[in-house]
């Protein structure tokens, strides 16, 4: 019988997001380890990282190992009106590390919808988002945002392209004192410094995100807004309420994203584990006029849950010597694991192996 305690909590999130996925209608998306180096040279600033892993085919063509799944998705997606993908993946992408600076093999697993997409279609990934972060640890939040709101506030504010940046930058930092200079300074006028602290704070119900910015008569502003009250009204009228955290300090302007964006976190792991939102900028660089969304969940990070959440390498050490027989050592085995337990069998125990239990063994039998 199979024990899926053997399986670490990278694997078990692989099969049971595989079957939420499958279930909601998506279908698997299977790509080769490497693509053409030209689709990645023309799209080096959409990458997460720059560095690309290159060699040469039989055949003269320049390949790359592929840094990034959704940009095969794009190139190999239908694009006619009508028309939906719903995708799913489960691949490795090989990128420079952000810790070590060198290349790194990221196991990921993830979903796009692609083509001609509505309001329900993206609301279906965000709830799927919360599902994969819920399916994983019970402990977890979702931070959200909306790149078209926060393109279109900073645009209200009719900032220069050097304060442009220098804004963007404060509100990533959550820096109101970087605010409050570029206001004394003349920089930003009192109204652009309103708008801007306001993004910087956080918001834990729709009350308060209408209420910062229901009064900024701008159409644009407040069709961006309605979508994202919309959306934050739906996760959580479907019990994800106290999971939600609305904060624009994750939108990257210069991005590719142009609706809700999204970063889930897991307690105990330190860095996002989930990242996604809507990237019909992406779609259109690429020569598509359809709409996108999707996430993506870093496998690799969940390597640190595995170790957290397990205070032993073995239930039992079973310490044996040179006069045991084999095969008496391997029904002891049996006998020890037949409920599931782990055992591993030494003659010295390794520096630094954590157990539960200990059994000394010897050719006349179990040592009391």
């Amino acid at each position: 019988m199979f024990n899926d305690a053997i399986l670490k909590s990278e694997e078990k999130a692989v099969f049971a997001l595989r079957s939420i996925y499958t279930r909601f209608g998506y279908s698997r998306f299977k790509m080769n380890k490497f693509e053409e180096y030209d689709l990645y040279s023309k799209m080096k600033d959409s990458l997460i990282s720059d560095g690309v892993i290159t060699f040469t085919d039989t055949n003269g063509k320049l390949l790359a190992l592929k840094p990034d799944v959704t940009l095969s998705i794009i190139k190999n997606s239908t694009d006619k009106k009508g028309v939906v993908q719903k995708l799913y993946y489960d691949e490795s992408v090989y990128r420079v590390s952000g810790s070590s600076k060198t290349f790194k093999e990221i196991t990921q697993t993830g979903l796009e919808v692609l083509g001609d997409i509505s309001l329900y279609d993206v609301s279906e990934v965000l709830i799927l988002a919360l599902k994969s972060l819920e399916t994983i640890s019970e402990d977890f939040i979702l931070d959200i945002a909306h790149a078209s709101l926060f393109c279109e506030l900073l645009r209200v504010c009719e900032l220069s392209d050097t304060t442009h940046l220098q804004v963007i930058e404060a509100i990533k930092r959550k820096s109101r004192d970087a605010v409050y200079s570029l206001q004394k300074s003349g920089e930003i006028s009192e109204s652009a410094a309103d708008i801007t602290t306001k993004l910087i704070a956080n918001y834990k119900d729709l009350k308060a995100l209408n209420a910062a910015f229901c009064d900024i008569k701008d159409d644009k502003v407040q069709a961006a807004l309605a979508e994202m009250l919309e959306l934050v009204k739906i996760a959580s009228e479907l019990g994800f309420s106290d999971k939600l955290n609305i904060d624009f300090s994750i939108v990257n302007a210069s991005g590719y994203y142009s609706g809700v964006v999204f970063k889930g976190y897991i307690k105990g792991i330190p860095t996002e584990v989930l990242s996604g939102g809507r990237y019909d900028k992406l779609m259109k660089k690429m020569g598509k006029s359809s709409g996108a969304v999707g996430f993506a969940v870093y496998l690799d990070s969940l390597q640190g849950l595995s170790a957290a959440q397990s205070d032993y390498d073995y239930d039992f050490v079973l310490l044996t010597d040179d006069g045991c027989d084999p095969c008496d050592v391997l029904e002891q085995v049996e006998t020890l694991s037949s409920n599931g337990s782990s055992v591993a069998v030494f003659r010295n125990i390794p520096e630094g192996v954590r157990y539960r239990n200990i059994i000394k063994m010897t050719a006349n039998g179990l040592e009391a």
